[in-house]
């Protein structure tokens, strides 16, 4: 059930006067907030608290070491893209790991952060390779969002790392941790000759 609080209260939580709540929220600024049949205006709040959608967290992810310089670039972009949009940068996480690990610490402690209402990522990859619907729903669910800044397709090379991943997974279930490696390597070099043979018809 969705709960609500009078614009005096929302005044009083961000310790601002009626009047620049009142103005806020005639310029749109206040998330979730509406006029009822009584003229009252509503502000409403998820777990005791109103989303602030200009509070935003930035998530920059690359698959693996070699690529760790272009954490930094991500980054800044992605900085200078919510600073030209007003936003108030509460997190930036700047994380290595495959996108189709499912069990990375910082994304998991930044999801469970209450600090930010919009996450922003330069890609869905860099969020998530599978899945990014899911966890889309379940921040819309809590009153937050997620904002992805580019939809193109993301870079090649991280694509390639995180295939690597998922053959190596799949490649130690079927032959055991031993073997694994090597039938990996075997699995990228087919896939590799398949490639250039796909490129030279």
């Amino acid at each position: 059930m969705k709960k609500y609080i009078q614009l005096r209260d929302y005044a009083k939580n961000h310790s601002v006067t009626y009047r620049t709540a009142w103005n806020r929220f005639n310029a749109g600024k206040i998330p979730n907030s509406f006029k009822d049949e009584n003229n009252n205006i509503l502000v409403e709040v998820i777990n005791g608290k109103e989303i602030d959608y200009s509070k935003v967290a930035i998530y920059v992810r690359v698959s693996s070491n070699k690529n760790r310089a272009n954490l930094d670039t991500q980054a800044t972009r992605l900085k200078e893209y919510s600073m030209a949009r007003g936003y108030q940068i509460v997190e930036v996480v700047k994380e290595v790991g495959s996108g189709v690990n499912d069990n990375r610490k910082k994304l998991k402690k930044l999801l469970e952060s209450d600090s930010w209402g919009t996450l922003i990522v330069e890609h869905k990859d860099r969020l998530t390779r599978f899945g990014f619907n899911y966890i889309e729903i379940l921040l819309n669910k809590e009153g937050r969002k997620i904002e992805v800044v580019n939809l193109a397709e993301d870079e090649k090379s991280d694509l390639m790392q995180d295939l690597v991943s998922i053959i190596y997974s799949f490649s130690a279930k079927i032959y055991g941790l031993r073997r694994s490696k090597r039938k990996t390597e075997e699995i990228i070099k087919l896939l590799e000759e398949n490639s250039k043979d796909a490129k030279n018809l």
